[in-house]
């Protein structure tokens, strides 16, 4: 039975934490006994062999008694068939046909009309799909419920972004079955505002792009943090004026200091001020996005503002897997609350939140809801380099990020790694390569990029090399690759000749 008090979702952003915790624990409850174990052959099995009673799940600390689940559980194997297909809820007509509401719902409205009901709660009408850069590429079904969800938070997240009925949006995500295209897509309709998606660089490329930017002057522009820099630059490139540019929202990469303070400065170029530039943080596993909300004259952004409805975010230790206190750093682990078609509890996202979870109201808009704050950051960004005469040196791709980004001489850059000499057996070499924001200084640059690298990993690049924007914008891949390629590893590819065209990218 379906819990008939809506309070959560109605007083979303609002509750105190006590009272979310409270119905965030009998949600979880309605949703395992009512949903996934009788509907889930994955969590049928699993529930069955832990020998745990889904009705004895009732709290937030029970959580602790379901297994984790990762991106390895999604791609696993038995007998040669992927396990995809048993996360997918599928109703048993048995069992639905004896819970008291289909009886009564029957008697009201009619077989017709619950069959009806029914099939747009589970049946799967929309498919997303994980990048693939990190592992195979998961697919993950959604049923027009889980749309209706999806344009729900795509309305909360245009409202915690403080957007206006009256904006024009650009969504210049790629046309492609990824979350953050159909989520920015589903906010536009959730929202009830003029938005229009270019499909990114690959449909109309960035010519076309920026030639739209002059001609529709938008308010607000959705995208890829590298993408939307790309266009800017052309456009200011081209002496383009665009004064009307309010917000900038961005998915699907991190989002440095040093990037906004980027976007704003061509913004500005373009003739608009105040603009306010949000980081989202979403993944496919989850179906919905979070976004920061304008930080204001805040020092630092206010964080990711969840949904406690639909969702239960916690932070664990990513070794231990236990919850960390309020505000410590961890590895981010998410658990539905209300979702249909493919469904994955406690997943490991392997995500690293530096902040942690926080319950006190925001800065910035005084919203009640758990954020994640601080800076978000890949375990699998660890890279073990062999530099020189020093073996194994672990370098951390996320500082090195930050290192570059904020670095207002920097433009655009990309780190590649090889082989010296492209001799397998070679040591290992970093090579930066950089189009600087403005003409000259170049010693002064290296200088900083030398200095800047050796504070965060001990080490220097092997070479530092120049280029024009255009050249960086195609080794980005802006354009044809879902996601820019900032960091790329042709290590082992230059060690095989039969590969030698072939790129294999950090997930950045």
């Amino acid at each position: 039975m379906r819990i008939k008090n809506d309070r959560l979702t109605n007083c979303w952003d609002s509750l105190g934490r006590d009272e979310m915790r409270d119905l965030q624990g009998r949600r979880l409850h309605s949703f395992l006994t009512n949903h996934v174990v009788p509907f889930s052959e994955y969590y049928r099995k699993r529930f069955a062999e832990a020998e745990v009673d889904p009705h004895s799940i009732d709290s937030l600390e029970d959580l602790a008694r379901l297994p984790f689940s990762s991106k390895r559980t999604l791609i696993s194997e038995v007998d040669g068939t992927p396990l995809t297909r048993d996360f997918i809820l599928v109703p048993d007509e048995k069992v639905l046909s004896k819970r008291p509401s289909t009886v009564l719902k029957a008697i009201t409205r009619g077989r017709a009309r619950v069959k009806s009901d029914f099939e747009k709660e589970y049946r799967p009408i929309l498919m997303t799909s994980t990048t693939g850069r990190s592992a195979e590429p998961v697919p993950f079904l959604y049923s027009q419920y889980d749309l209706d969800n999806l344009e729900m938070t795509g309305r909360r997240l245009m409202e915690v972004c403080d957007s206006r009925k009256d904006f024009k949006h650009f969504n210049l995500f790629p046309f492609a079955p990824h979350l953050a295209f159909w989520q920015a897509h589903y906010a536009g309709l959730g929202y009830n505002t003029f938005t229009l998606s270019t499909g990114g660089g690959k449909v109309m490329g960035t010519d076309g792009n920026v030639r739209l930017l002059g001609k529709i002057k938008p308010n607000a522009l959705i995208g890829m943090p590298t993408f939307i820099y790309h266009v800017l630059q052309v456009a200011v490139e081209e002496g383009h004026e665009v004064p009307d540019i309010r917000r900038i929202v961005l998915g699907g990469e991190k989002v440095p200091d040093g990037l906004r303070r980027k976007l704003k400065a061509l913004c500005a170029n373009l003739g608009s001020g105040n603009v306010e530039v949000m980081a989202t943080y979403g993944f496919t596993e989850a179906k919905m996005a979070w976004p920061e909300c304008p930080a204001g004259d805040l020092d630092e952004p206010t964080g990711y503002h969840l949904y406690p409805d639909l969702g239960i975010v916690e932070v664990v230790d990513p070794e231990t897997g236990k919850v960390v206190g309020d505000g410590e750093p961890g590895e981010i682990v998410f658990t539905p609350l209300d979702s249909r078609g493919s469904v994955v509890l406690r997943y490991r996202t392997g995500d690293l939140i530096s902040g942690g979870l926080v319950y006190e109201p925001c800065p910035g808009c005084g919203r009640v809801v758990p954020r994640l704050v601080g800076r978000i950051s890949r375990v699998s960004d660890i890279r073990r380099l062999n530099i020189g005469k020093v073996k194994g040196t672990l370098v951390n791709f996320n500082e090195l990020e930050h290192v570059l980004d904020d670095l207002d001489a920097v433009g655009t850059w990309q780190i590649e790694l090889r082989k010296r000499n492209d001799d397998p057996l070679e040591c290992d070499e970093i090579v930066v390569h950089v189009a600087p924001s403005r003409r000259g200084e170049r010693d002064k640059l290296i200088e900083s990029i030398n200095r800047r690298f050796a504070a965060a990993t001990e080490i220097h690049p092997n070479r530092i090399e120049f280029h024009d924007a255009e050249d960086l914008r195609r080794r980005h891949g802006v354009g044809k690759a879902l996601k820019e390629e900032k960091v790329v590893d042709h290590r082992e590819l230059k060690a095989a000749p039969d590969m030698t065209t072939a790129t294999t990218t950090i997930k950045s």
